[in-house]
């Protein structure tokens, strides 16, 4: 049975919630029936078989209808981020080959700008009717398309097939223990695959989705009423629960959180208010996910003995090959994976990351950064990932990043750009290098350090290091 196939199956004739958005809620069968509607809207438009259809979506139920239907006829949707610039987006839709740009209504405007500077039609999706007649799929070798970060450059388009989606959401359904009786709630967007992805793992196991538009505060206390079971979370999400006291407020089996680092301390204050709750882990990519997770039990180790154990990203996935290439002296290289759920593998088999790793002993990789990230200072290797765990710990710190900066008789250097926790007392230099040489090497303390107000990020919430190292320069006069 395929991922779609296994889809209809569940949901067609159910009657019960599939999706529950911020205005109501639509069942299963209604929700297949959308997609049907959708599927007729795609090949009305006269896109051709197999061409990504770039969308502007939220997350809700006529988007992820839009998904459904779209891969059963062979339109695969590459959701995009709505809330991007024209600018930002006018690329990656010219990339596409498309000649259409699908737009909810609410950024109509913006779709209009990006299909005039790329030379295409922009169509406003309409409010999906249900349909009576059944979806009967039958797809291409592409089921949907995802975007990267674009971290070096433009997003590259990720092709997600019907047997990794559904390699995928079978794997982690069983790790974070999700079925026909839970409702999942996610504040992610759908153009992530740590949204859209998760989304899939609730509905192929029967539960229902709990999503919305935007995460607030007051949807978040609203889940308690909506008896929501499983719930996913990026670590910005929970510093802000953790920092308002909420994150108790709603009474989850299971926390999932990943997408981006999270600070040990954090994680301490996660255990320390959800003693009874099942938290979970990933960590992977757009182009392969999982790759690695901290399971529950991992988690109720470090809360007992081994707090350590909360500074890696876990242990592979069953089923999953991890290799570290060409390792240095610390051990540390290129992160390699190999499964049958991940999207892209190279010509020799494995999926290269570009993360940098080490596993220890007990087989937990530990991440230290992007290998593009790497420093190389006098001969000597560093991460500035290591050095931000580190700085990150200072109480008045609230934010850093570190990125390498020229500098002409050691060939790199280092910047480190931190955000106070105090705006009015920020520390001063002299602190923080202090603070740094009790556990880093003297080479791997920054010799430039700047206040700033809050760090850049890119479209996936991650640290815009580019920025950072243009700004450097801005600032000594050579960019």
């Amino acid at each position: 049975m395929t991922w779609l196939e296994r889809l209809c199956a569940v949901h067609e004739r159910s009657d019960c919630p599939a999706v529950i958005g911020d205005g109501g809620f639509v069942t299963g069968r209604e929700l297949i029936g959308k997609s049907v509607t959708a599927a007729d809207l795609l090949v009305d438009l006269d896109v051709q078989p197999g061409q990504p259809v770039p969308a502007l979506l939220t997350t809700n139920a006529d988007a992820l209808a839009l998904l459904f239907g779209g891969a059963a006829v062979d339109r695969p949707l590459a959701p995009l981020g709505p809330r991007h610039t024209s600018a930002e987006l006018a690329e990656t839709v010219r990339r596409s080959g498309s000649a259409v740009l699908l737009a909810e209504a609410a950024f109509a405007e913006t779709a209009r700008h990006v299909a005039d500077a790329v030379g295409i039609r922009a169509v406003t999706i309409p409010c999906l009717p249900v349909s009576r007649r059944p979806l009967r799929p039958q797809p291409g070798p592409t089921a949907i398309y995802l975007h990267t970060a674009g971290t070096t450059g433009v997003p590259k388009r990720v092709s997600l097939s019907e047997r990794v989606l559904d390699a995928r959401a079978a794997l982690l359904g069983r790790l974070i223990g999700i079925g026909p009786d839970d409702r999942f709630a996610t504040g992610a967007p759908l153009h992530h695959i740590g949204g859209l992805g998760n989304i899939l793992v609730a509905l192929r196991a029967g539960a229902a989705v709990i999503c919305t538009t935007r995460f607030s505060f007051d949807w978040w206390r609203n889940l308690k009423q909506l008896h929501a079971t499983h719930c996913l979370l990026v670590p910005s999400m929970i510093e802000m629960l953790l920092s308002e006291g909420l994150l108790d407020a709603v009474p989850l089996d299971t926390l999932i959180y990943g997408a981006s680092p999270i600070s040990v301390d954090t994680l301490r204050r996660v255990l320390g208010v959800l003693p009874d709750v099942a938290i979970v882990s990933l960590y992977g990519q757009t182009e392969g996910s999982p790759i690695t997770s901290l399971s529950p039990d991992d988690h109720r180790l470090a809360a007992a003995k081994d707090p350590d154990v909360l500074s890696t990203v876990g242990r592979p996935v069953s089923g999953l090959r991890l290799h570290i290439d060409e390792p240095d002296r610390a051990g540390i290289g290129e992160v390699f994976a190999s499964a049958t759920h991940l999207s892209v593998q190279a010509a020799d088999g494995w999926l290269h990351t570009g993360d940098l790793g080490v596993v220890d002993a007990d087989g937990y990789l530990r991440l230290c950064g992007r290998r593009h990230d790497m420093v190389v200072r006098g001969g000597e290797n560093i991460y500035p990932l290591e050095i931000e765990n580190v700085l990150s710990t200072h109480r008045a710190v609230a934010a850093v990043g570190v990125v390498g900066v020229p500098e002409a008789r050691l060939g790199e250097t280092l910047a480190a750009f931190v955000v106070p926790a105090d705006s009015a007392h920020p520390p001063r230099p002299e602190e923080l290098g202090s603070f740094a040489r009790v556990t880093l090497a003297g080479f791997k303390i920054p010799s430039y350090w700047y206040t700033v107000a809050e760090l850049p990020l890119n479209s996936a919430g991650k640290l815009d290091r580019a920025t950072l190292r243009a700004t450097h320069l801005k600032r000594q006069g050579t960019g």
